[in-house]
This record gives C-alpha cells, structure tokens and sequence, in this order.
C-alpha cells in the first residue's frame, strides 16, 4: 500500500504572529516555520501504519518554493520513504493546492492520501475536501481514529452528537484531527539519514493548470486586544454590567 501524504510550511505554533505596519501581510522575517502540526499528525499515521505493515512507501508531498524541502526532509526523518516538491514561487489558495495534488495523485496511484484537516495560517479546512472532490475518491474528514481491514478505512470522526464510525473503500481521502496521535520527534541517525533519501522536485508550471488566484487579500490586521476583567462585589452589579456594559442581558 501506498500512502502519500501532503504537507504543508507554517509559522511554528509557539511564534507569536506579528502584522506588517502596512497591513499588507505577516512579518516572517526570521520567524521560526515548521510543519503544519495537522499535518505533522498525517505524517505520524502513515508512519505508524508503515510500522505496522500496512503501508509499504510513505510519499510526502509539498507545494511552495526551495525553502518547503526543510519540512518535506523533517518528514523523511519521521519516517517517510521519499518526497516531492511541487515548485511555485506563488502563495496558493486552497482549489489550486488541491488541483495540483489530483495530478500528482494521477501520477502517483496511491492506495490512500492522507493529510491534515487544516492549516493553522489560513485556517480554510478546505484542501481535503476540495482533492476528494475532484479526485472522485471517498473522504473521511476529522479523523480521531483510522482502521484499515480488507481494502476498506473505516475513519472514527467527531460530530456534534458524538462518534461517528464510517467505512471507505480504497483509495481514499483521510483528513486528521488533533485526536488521531501524538508525533513523535526525529532522531538525530533519522535526521541524517534523511539528507539520502530522495526528493523529486517538479515545477508547477508542467501540470497545466491555472494557477492565478481567484481571490484577492484586502488587508491583515491583528486580533484587537482583550481588555482585562474586573471584579464584581455581588450578584446585583454583575446583573448591573452584563446589561448596561456587556448589553448581553
């Protein structure tokens, strides 16, 4: 079996993210990026599942400039057998990601793609909808749980009134939830070993496909500052403030 696993370059989820005094996008100027960590969740499963011998080749995936083979080779050093960077100098949105993954899921024939369910920078949850859409393969979205027995995946994912437990026949689309594991970290032989492992990198252009964005980004602003609580004597003045000064009553 084959599992190809889309990754995606992030800012770490320890920076504090900071605004340009323009507002024309985020400050990335020696911010520390990584691995999407649902993505890193992806990663962890396909491993897990090669570990078990269920998977035979783990293939991890990225979409973006020479700066993303950082997290695809962090990926190898995970566990993963060999990587493909897509090469665009472009910032993609979310149809077009997941236009370039169909032709690579084409070239590439896997038994099951697995990917996170959303990126922490745009937060769309979209990609893995979008690429099972157009693939024409049944998905499991937010999956706490992946089971693979005879040619199916059966995906445990939350719902509003609990588990839900569904049965996809292969090749499918898995998306991951914080729920599914915890990753592990590379080891230092892994680390090196990974430099030798290899890693294809192809240019977005030859798959033919139009890559201008339907989209335009207006402006970014920070999230406007909390301000800090007060304390209430008695019931009577918070009544008095939710009315008055929340006006939640």
């Amino acid at each position: 079996m084959k599992i190809l696993v889309p990754v995606k370059r992030a800012i770490d989820y320890n920076v504090k993210v900071r605004v340009k005094p323009d507002n024309s996008g985020l400050d990335l100027a020696n911010a520390k990026m990584s691995i999407n960590p649902f993505c890193e969740i992806a990663v962890e499963e396909a491993v897990r599942l090669k570990e078990k011998g269920i998977a035979t080749e783990v293939v991890i995936i990225s979409i973006g400039d020479k700066a993303c083979q950082e997290q695809i080779r962090t990926a190898l050093a995970l566990g993963a057998d060999r990587g493909i960077q897509i090469d665009t100098p472009n910032a993609l949105d979310s149809l077009q990601v997941a236009k370039l993954l169909q032709k690579v899921v084409e070239e590439e024939s896997p038994d099951l793609v697995i990917l996170g369910k959303q990126s922490i920078d745009s937060d769309n949850n979209q990609t893995g909808q979008m690429l099972a859409a157009l693939c024409g393969l049944p998905q499991g979205t937010f999956a706490s749980v992946v089971d693979i027995n005879d040619n199916k995946v059966n995906v445990t994912r939350e719902v509003d009134g609990g588990l839900q437990t569904i049965a996809l026949t292969l090749p499918a689309i898995v998306t991951t939830d914080l729920r599914l594991n915890e990753p592990r970290y590379a080891s230092l032989p892994n680390i090196m070993k990974a430099k030798r492992k290899p890693l294809d990198v192809k240019s977005a252009a030859d798959y033919g496909i139009d890559l201008s964005s339907k989209l335009t980004v207006l402006k970014y602003e920070a999230p406007a500052q909390r301000k800090g609580g007060v304390k209430v004597a008695d019931v009577a003045e918070l009544v008095e403030k939710l009315k008055n000064e929340a006006k939640v009553i």
